[in-house]
């Protein structure tokens, strides 16, 4: 429930109300007419194709509480509150703005090439405040409003995440959010075609830096070379990772499990972790790093460790049929994750064959052909069995069998499997990896 009254919703997005509804208050913002159930605030936001104001008579005829529409869309409309705004985007961006200083707790920005979702899934988790945090990829100028705006009025802490697709991104987020923590996972090889150089996508994961008031607090990689000229003595920095602040000491896998013993400034807490991917152990150690920044007790933090869950499509195991493995890694790809991804393949414990499932990497430029090649020879490296590529970028794998698309995969794979095999699944989401996952357990009759 966004506790404002009309006339206050209406001003702090810059609107004019045109036609007065009945009481209440809207429940949480949205932009999509077909996922009204009762009490949204519908924004019509102008897209390349369409205009969302058209479909505002739908979202009220729904249920929804009011709607924001550009002026000559506002005429339109005979029902709910209806406000009138030249631009529903930015009077989306205002609102949240608004909604997030009534809310008056801490907010997180998590940023960096690889592990942003994770780490946001793991610190909404590990956090003892009531922590309201970004769903599935809620991470860009209209994501983050709309995160802002679902959370309800007892939230104690926002955890958002946060994208970058060019210069500016982040620091308009930053502008809609008011960060006091901000974290940096990693600086990668990700966007190579739209900034050119690793120094260039340093620079635009360091907006989230800037975007920190006198007296922030900066979450970073202890290796991270290329953002100390971003820090600056009017931030507090705690670094995290081998050689850090915050760092995991004797990591050991138990079954599924990691356990460790995790050094902060704050003290030390030992940690039951469900998951024993590498990464993920880093990916904790920046949570919990964010929690020091935040005050929270250790213990609290080690108590709520076991209950850490991520978000779907990203490293979920999956038991197939014969007592083979999946290992469902496709949101997304770069040479950074894949690496990781890799190599959370090589570590699993099989009786069968490791069989890898790449989708291209997209967005890397000129470099593409090279980042493909170094990431099939760190496979072959691992000791991985067979390398199965998908689409047109796949090809410079050199792999051992290849698809042109996700759906011809399935019936390569398919013959591939046998008892005891890994399987992992990873590739740029323009490929559309997720199709051949649902495909592949949807014919061995497997849910997801």
């Amino acid at each position: 429930m966004i506790e404002l009254t009309a006339e206050r919703i209406a001003t702090a997005a810059g609107a004019e109300v045109i036609l007065e509804g009945g009481a209440g208050r809207p429940s949480r913002a949205e932009i999509d007419s077909r996922r009204i159930s009762g009490d949204e605030l519908f924004f019509g936001l102008r897209g390349s194709r369409t205009d969302g104001g058209e479909h505002a008579a739908r979202a009220l005829a729904a249920g929804a509480w009011g709607a924001v529409v550009e002026p000559q869309r506002a005429t339109e409309l005979d029902r709910g509150w209806v406000l009138a705004a030249p631009d529903p985007l930015a009077a989306l961006q205002r609102l949240a703005t608004a909604w997030r200083r009534e809310l008056g707790g801490p907010v997180v920005g998590i940023t960096g090439s690889t592990g942003k979702t994770s780490v946001k899934d793991i610190t909404a988790a590990i956090l003892p405040q009531r922590a309201h945090a970004s769903p599935e990829n809620y991470n860009t100028e209209i994501g983050v409003p709309l995160t802002i705006l679902s959370a309800p009025p007892e939230t104690e802490v926002l955890v958002l995440e946060m994208a970058m697709r060019g210069v500016g991104q982040i620091a308009q987020l930053c502008e809609i959010a008011e960060p006091e923590v901000a974290a940096i996972t990693n600086v990668g090889p990700v966007h190579l075609e739209l900034l050119g150089t690793l120094e260039a996508i340093a620079e635009a994961k360091a907006e989230i830096l800037a975007g920190l008031g006198d007296g922030g607090i900066a979450i970073v990689p202890a290796d991270a070379e290329a953002l100390a000229p971003h820090l600056d003595d009017r931030l507090q920095t705690i670094t995290f990772g081998p050689g850090g602040d915050v760092f995991a000491r004797d990591p050991r896998r138990v079954g599924a499990m990691t356990e460790a013993t995790i050094v902060t400034p704050a003290g030390e807490l030992t940690v039951t972790l469900p998951f024993t991917e590498a990464h993920n152990l880093t990916n904790a150690t920046c949570a919990i790093a964010i929690g020091v920044a935040l005050g929270a007790p250790l213990e609290q933090i080690a108590d709520r460790a076991p209950r850490i869950s991520f978000s779907r499509l990203r490293g979920e195991l999956i038991d197939l049929p014969g007592g083979s493995l999946l290992v469902n890694d496709c949101y997304n790809a770069n040479p950074v994750s894949m690496r990781a991804a890799l190599d959370h393949l090589a570590s699993l414990e099989v009786s069968g064959q490791r069989i890898a499932v790449l989708g291209g990497m997209a967005e890397l430029g000129s470099a593409a052909a090279g980042y493909h090649r170094e990431a099939a020879a760190h496979a072959r490296g691992l000791g991985i069995d067979r390398i199965v590529g998908v689409g047109e970028l796949a090809r410079d794998y050199a792999a051992e069998e290849w698809a042109s698309d996700p759906e011809a995969a399935v019936d390569l794979v398919e013959a591939l499997i046998g008892s005891g095999d890994a399987l992992l699944v990873k590739g740029s989401r323009s490929v559309g990896m997720e199709l051949f996952t649902d495909t592949l357990l949807a014919r061995l009759g497997t849910e997801g």
